[in-house]
């Protein structure tokens, strides 16, 4: 196979393709402290794209509960189950090798591309390690929700259950949709070369004229983010709703710039950040410090990858929950978990800016800017790692700018308050 680079593991690892990288690429941040699994997400998804018949089971927005819900049930443990059964005791990280442009170290393990030649099946080796789920793992995409983990409050005991940093009891949501990989595991998959990366912003789609409904995609997709439509037998995923990010719609985006998804522009806990990161052709990504993404995810590294040692380089990327195990996220997350939760429990005054754009309008922000406002608060933080720091809180303002250069968000750090006048019908 081909060797190709993969920032988020930190070294060069094996692709069946050459790489090839677009000049934008779709990406996202989700903040899982926020969310309130509303499934609103989900069902602005659902009613846009897959409402017909054969789609029923087609989610390609959720929200989850960790650490027992999925959608199809178990996709992750199954996973990493195979991974580690295929190089046993292998799959670790040297976080000693960290540098700007290895984040988190280098991952010692194998990937689900490398992990494939040590496993055969009566075709053969495959170019991706994977599984194709039962139809009883794609039934319920609720399962176990609000399902929490950990030993409760025994009598006598009091707040022990939830406690910080890590509470004794924990569940958490995890949203998901198809991250748009670099380097994605079903178009490595596809032995029809159905599948593949738009040049202009990375979005992964299937040609359904090609497609022949081999199901590989849906096996190879570590993610599980392909899916099968038994009436038309071909495969279908999320579009990344691309007519948006295109800024074709006339009605709401007259000037032609791009806007957010349809999940992303839907979500009521302000939870989603979704835009476009510029990208140089060795797959580098541009240093803009004042766009939002690369501010989140590459200067202060407080959005990490959904399990990145599977190697297809995701481009959704989390700001993991502060009350969770440690262990439990560094797994899922990678070993940049310790430095994200205590950026994100005590934000310095620019990262605080930047968190109150989530979800601050439905044109991606491809720049911001921070308007330096006065003190307004400080208050003592315990950090997880049982440091106390104090907190200085000023009255920033935020502005979010388009691709075209136009304000289109201006948030001040303290919300305002309006006091309706005594004259007003329903004052008290």
């Amino acid at each position: 196979m081909p060797k190709v680079y993969n920032w988020q593991l930190g070294r060069e690892m094996e692709y069946p393709y050459e790489s090839a990288h677009p000049d934008w690429q779709f990406a996202f941040v989700f903040n899982i402290n926020r969310c309130i699994a509303c499934q609103t997400c989900t069902m602005a998804c659902k009613s846009t794209w897959t409402f017909s018949v054969g789609q029923e089971h087609m989610w390609w927005n959720n929200v989850e509960t960790k650490p027992y819900g999925g959608y199809p049930q178990n996709w992750d443990v199954k996973l990493l189950g195979m991974v580690e059964e295929a190089n046993p005791g292998g799959q670790t990280w040297d976080a000693a090798q960290k540098t700007p442009d290895r984040p988190f170290g280098v991952f010692k393990g194998m990937t689900v591309f490398e992990a494939a030649k040590r496993t055969y099946s009566p075709e053969g080796p495959s170019r991706v390690l994977g599984y194709l789920p039962t139809d009883a793992e794609w039934q319920s995409p609720n399962i176990h929700e609000e399902t929490a983990a950990g030993r409760t409050m025994q009598k006598g005991e009091w707040g022990r259950s939830a406690q910080l940093p890590e509470h004794n009891v924990w569940f958490f949501y995890l949203q998901r949709i198809c991250n748009h990989c670099t380097y994605p595991a079903c178009l490595a998959a596809c032995p029809r070369q159905a599948i593949y990366k738009r040049e202009e912003d990375g979005i992964v789609l299937i040609d359904q004229q090609r497609c022949r409904g081999y199901r590989k995609c849906v096996e190879a997709c570590p993610y599980k983010k392909s899916m099968y439509r038994p009436t038309t037998k071909v495969s279908e995923k999320c579009i990344a709703c691309f007519p948006r990010i295109e800024g074709r719609d006339p009605d709401l985006t007259p000037d032609g710039v791009p806007l957010e998804t349809r999940c992303m522009s839907a979500c009521v806990g302000k939870i989603r950040l979704q835009g476009l990161v510029k990208k140089s052709k060795d797959g580098n990504w541009a240093n803009i410090p004042d766009n939002p993404l690369h501010f989140l995810i590459r200067e202060r590294q407080v959005a990490l990858p959904l399990y990145p040692q599977f190697g297809t380089e995701p481009n959704g990327f989390y700001i993991p929950p502060r009350w969770a195990p440690r262990p439990y996220l560094v797994q899922m997350f990678g070993p940049g978990v310790d430095k994200s939760v205590e950026q994100y429990v005590c934000p310095d005054r620019e990262l605080l800016a930047v968190l109150q754009l989530f979800r601050a309008s439905r044109q991606i922000i491809f720049q911001f800017k921070i308007e330096k406002g006065p003190k307004v608060g400080e208050s003592e933080v315990t950090l997880p790692s049982g440091v106390k720091k104090t907190q200085e809180i000023f009255n920033d303002t935020v502005l979010g700018y388009d691709k075209n250069g136009t304000e289109v968000v201006r948030l001040t750090i303290e919300e305002p308050t309006f006091e309706r006048s005594k004259e007003h019908v329903n004052s008290i």
